[in-house]
């Protein structure tokens, strides 16, 4: 079906990542089952262009219709899967290449593979457990689980880590947010793209853009705790 409408505080720190080697791959394609930021730009494109999809971070049913109706709009071959040509068609630009980093990248895939499993988990004020999550709560729980010991709240853990601005911002960086322009009164898990997965207060365990306009306005500042 198709829609007649789409629906800082602190230093900036330069973090090299050097690996003896990088596997380079072009990737095949995004199909049904996969997650992460990747999707979520996929689904965005998508609705932007007036296909009934949610942006949810996750490629099910309803976005392989949506790419496949389309690739039947644009005369390509019709598989429910963005591959190399789709991509083109839909962003205007090159598939991505995959750069698998032997040190900080593997942590953070696992960071944020471990966050997404909690998609729709409701906000529970002082909540830390997957029956319920607060903002603060959820971080150090998702990365207690991968032996990386936060405080308990978010004012602390923005000095848990190394600072970086947000131009530096890696997948499994913690980014911060000011409610009263002032204290540090949320966390969230930087996930790439622009976008982070958090505990929202009407929406539970969701992804945000940090490009929002309430975001952009009451950003404080990132840090690094994965090395």
């Amino acid at each position: 079906m198709r829609l007649s409408k789409p629906c800082s505080l602190l230093a900036a720190a330069v973090l090299f990542l050097g690996t003896a080697s990088a596997n380079i791959t072009e990737a095949a394609s995004f199909h049904l089952g996969d997650t992460g930021s990747d999707i979520i730009e996929i689904q965005q494109a998508l609705a932007s262009r007036g296909y009934d999809v949610v942006v949810d971070g996750d490629y099910g049913p309803a976005t392989e219709a949506a790419v496949a109706e389309f690739q039947k709009d644009n005369h390509l071959d019709v598989d429910g899967k963005i591959g190399s040509n789709s991509y083109q068609a839909l962003f205007h630009r090159a598939m991505p290449v995959i750069t698998n980093h032997q040190s900080y990248f593997a942590g953070a895939n696992g960071i944020i593979d471990l966050a997404q499993q909690f998609l729709g988990v409701p906000y529970v004020w002082g909540g830390s457990s997957p029956n319920g999550f607060d903002c603060s709560g959820f971080v150090q729980y998702v990365f207690a689980q991968k032996g990386i010991h936060l405080p308990r709240t978010a004012d602390i853990q923005a000095t848990a880590g190394r600072p970086v601005s947000k131009s530096e911002l890696m997948p499994g960086d913690l980014v911060f947010f000011a409610g009263d322009y002032v204290n540090i009164s949320h966390v969230g898990i930087y996930v790439g793209n622009g976008q982070m997965i958090h505990a929202s207060s009407s929406h539970g365990i969701a992804y945000d853009s940090l490009s929002r306009d309430y975001r952009v306005a009451h950003y404080a500042g990132a840090c690094r705790v994965l090395n």
